[in-house]
């Protein structure tokens, strides 16, 4: 029996299967089919030669509910809110965001909710949860006559402070189930139970956004693998790094937003617990996109707070920083003739020119081609064929439209080096700007390009180790394997933390209550249950929150705040004991735990390291080319040494070692690297 990984991501799909009986690992990819992913999922499972009823679990990562966003190809939604209230999700919060504030055109995105699909109801709450005025039911029957005569497919009710009391939107929602049974509903205090207005209403609307769609694409999933012999349900990876049953993604939807990359995380947690790394940097290198996260005594950082498009998404999520950079990125001139590289992608289709499918701009893909660190002697994810002449033709096209003349090797090591920059900088963000040293850190890269960048990047910015682990093309699918049952919820009790106490105790205590409850109609014992309590707190007037984790119980005041100084100086760079600390938000997470398969161990008894030299060809660096061994990773034997450069194949990634670098095989099977001492 095996447990499948799936990560549907832009470029391709990653499958990772590992038999549960004898821990033997199986991947393979195949291209992704951009709005037929369901599809892509079939397609890969017949690549792996898995029957259906030979599978025992299945968790998938999904970029559906990301790309409906962005594409706008969502549900016709039907906003209920407070009256007085219905255009406050345009209105936002009246400021720009980066980019937008040094562009003098800019226009505002149009909500995806239409004003003539908003419609008010009659009734308020005030900011403690009282009731000011009673809900009018006469005004909930004129909303939905009007939002069922716009043949709305989801409705949204977000009613002002009902985070506090949820009373009012339940009321709404009932009526809403009576007129139309069918409709999915999304209230605001079961998506989002925490204050700022704007946020909850933008996360609500995007929920109701998503469903139908979330529901159609897991419907049909279904209905095809049941076909195969798979009788099991499909496990969904949250944007928070656990998974979530079909029915919590089919009811929450935008807790999926940022599902794929999560995958990435969860697994390199387990491989760092299973290493001995605690602290690391993840560079995760796709098609498309590059993710990156901070990872510190193997807990990643999560925020509550992030962007899709130009709409706040308020769900817990693990905290990434995504750049426009990857292996499909496209090399441009820009006004003044400089070189520029991303944001915009070749995709899977066309793809790089290299890939012989009708792309004619030259990509990152195909700058690797020219420079000899991608070779053509194996097929890319065991499918596509690579055309070096094809890349080099779209390479030579550019270097035409220079301003400057520039030989073919350097405009594609300039066009790789812009592509690390980019990364570089976010990798910066999330580090050095936090207050972290990237030198006390390791960079795990994985993705189908991110070995192939991971050591110019380490060197760019200082960071000293760099692991890539066993398959590293698919290695966010092997994460989905790893990764628990996870529920995040969130009560919002604003006030002193020190006149806070009581409240805590009774909001922990319902949480705790609620939690247990679902794992347990999930199937989780007591013994396989896991809580964890945090608080988001500030200093008394400030407008935005740290996260502070909580010992079990709830721990001496004077043990929290000291914490929350200590954090609030390693972000800010300063704090002051003596202002008092407020509390917003109580936090707990729960996990269902599940059995992961055991890490392999590297065992190649028979492996030389002269049967693992598939050839030498010349490869460029620093504006020379070099002899360079090609090594055929499945080949190498346990603790080989490898000096730079060297190119290391295998199936889905090529790691590319620069000259400097040395590195070796661990007991494991990751490829370890650091910086060689100077001779």
């Amino acid at each position: 029996m095996y447990i499948v990984g799936i990560d549907v991501g832009g470029t391709f799909t990653d499958l990772t299967a590992v038999d549960v009986e004898t821990g033997r690992v199986v991947v393979t990819k195949v291209p992704s089919r951009p709005r037929h992913e369901a599809a892509a999922v079939l397609a890969g499972l017949g690549a792996l030669g898995i029957a259906g009823a030979e599978v025992r679990r299945l968790v998938h990562g999904t970029t559906v509910g990301t790309n409906a966003v962005l594409e706008r190809r969502g549900a016709r939604v039907a906003l209920l809110t407070t009256a007085g209230f219905r255009d406050l999700i345009e209105i936002g919060r009246t400021k720009r965001n980066i980019p937008a504030l040094f562009i003098p055109t800019f226009v505002r995105p149009k909500p995806v909710v239409e004003r003539k699909h908003r419609f008010e109801v009659r009734e308020r709450l005030g900011p403690d949860g009282s009731v000011l005025v009673p809900l009018d039911r006469a005004s909930i029957d004129a909303a939905l006559d009007g939002a069922l005569g716009a043949s709305a497919e989801a409705v949204a009710v977000c009613l002002l402070h009902a985070y506090l009391n949820p009373a009012h939107e339940h009321a709404i929602a009932d009526a809403v189930k009576g007129r139309a049974p069918g409709l999915p509903v999304s209230c605001s205090a079961d998506v989002v139970a925490e204050y700022r207005e704007f946020e909850r209403f933008s996360t609500t609307v995007l929920n109701a956004y998503l469903q139908p769609l979330m529901e159609g694409y897991l419907t049909s999933l279904e209905e095809r693998l049941l076909a195969t012999g798979y009788t099991h349900g499909v496990l969904t990876v949250a944007s928070s790094g656990g998974m979530m049953t079909t029915e919590t993604a089919r009811r929450l939807p935008i807790k999926t937003i940022f599902s794929g990359p999560a995958g990435g995380v969860s697994q390199a947690c387990f491989l760092g617990a299973a290493t001995r790394v605690r602290d690391f940097i993840t560079y995760d290198m796709g098609g498309t996109s590059t993710d990156v996260c901070l990872v510190r005594d193997l807990q990643p950082l999560m925020t509550a707070d992030a962007m899709v498009g130009a709409f706040p998404v308020k769900v817990s999520q693990i905290d990434m920083h995504t750049v426009g950079a990857g292996g499909g990125s496209i090399a441009w001139l820009d006004v003044d003739g400089g070189l520029a590289v991303g944001p915009r992608s070749a995709g899977a289709a066309p793809g790089p020119a290299a890939y012989g499918q009708g792309g004619t701009e030259p990509t990152v893909t195909d700058a690797n081609v020219v420079l000899g660190r991608i070779g053509t002697r194996r097929r890319l994810g065991g499918s596509i064929a690579l055309d070096a002449g094809a890349a080099r033709r779209a390479v030579s096209e550019l270097a035409t439209r220079l301003p400057r003349p520039l030989a073919l090797e350097a405009l594609a090591e300039g066009i790789v080096t812009i592509a690390v920059a980019r990364m570089t900088s976010a990798v910066r963000e999330i580090s050095i700007q936090r207050g972290h040293d990237p030198r006390d850190f390791t960079l795990i890269a994985f993705g189908g390009a991110g070995p192939m960048h991971a050591l110019a990047m380490a060197e760019e910015i200082g960071i000293p180790r760099v692991l890539v682990p066993r398959h590293p093309g698919n290695f966010s699918a092997l994460g989905l394997l790893a990764a628990d049952i996870k529920h995040d919820d969130v009560r919002t009790r604003v006030g002193p933390l020190r006149e806070r106490l009581d409240a805590l105790r009774e909001v922990f205590a319902e949480l705790e209550a609620a939690a247990r409850r679902d794992l347990e109609r999930e199937g989780f014992a007591p013994d396989r249950q896991r809580l964890l309590r945090s608080l988001d707190l500030r200093y008394r007037g400030q407008a935005f929150e740290l996260n502070v984790a909580l010992a079990p119980g709830l721990p001496a005041l004077d043990v929290v705040e000291v914490a929350f100084h200590r954090q609030h100086r390693d972000v800010y760079g300063h704090s002051n004991t003596e202002e008092t600390i407020e509390l917003v938000n109580a936090r707990l997470t729960a996990y269902g735990l599940v059995p992961k398969p055991a890490p392999e161990r590297h065992v190649a008894p028979r492996a030389t390291l002269e049967s693992a030299l598939v050839e030498r060809r010349p490869v460029w660096f620093q504006g020379r080319a070099h002899d360079c061994p090609v090594w055929d990773r499945e080949r190498l034997p346990e603790r080989a040494a490898l000096q730079g450069p060297a190119i290391v194949e295998e199936f889905g990634a090529t790691t590319v070692v620069p000259p400097g670098w040395r590195g070796a095989v661990d007991e494991h099977g990751n490829l370890r690297f650091e910086r060689a001492a100077p001779a």
